[in-house]
């Protein structure tokens, strides 16, 4: 997995919201560089919209997303390099 397939980290203001795409991928949320949330989705806008709007996940100040078709695979990747590197633990909203 390329950091180059990711977006760059974006705020969460209407104009980041309005550049998603309504397609399969698989993207994070973070809060002071701590990464609280790992999601995938068939469809990136509405599902980072709506995680952002409550719970937990609505503390994250910046997200990233990346396209992918194969995202229940990339995410589950995803939050097992995450448990590695930070002793099994999930990510913040994720418990």
């Amino acid at each position: 997995m390329s950091e180059n397939d990711w977006s760059d980290w974006l705020d969460f203001h209407e104009d980041e919201f309005s550049v998603i795409p309504e397609s399969p991928g698989v993207f994070m949320m973070h809060a002071a560089m701590k990464i609280l949330f790992i999601g995938g989705s068939t469809n990136l806008k509405q599902s980072i919209e709506n995680t952002s709007s409550g719970g937990c996940a609505s503390k994250a100040k910046r997200f990233r997303y990346r396209e992918e078709e194969n995202f229940e695979k990339i995410k589950e990747e995803l939050i097992s390099d995450f448990k590695k590197r930070h002793e099994g633990n999930l990510p913040g909203c994720m418990d």
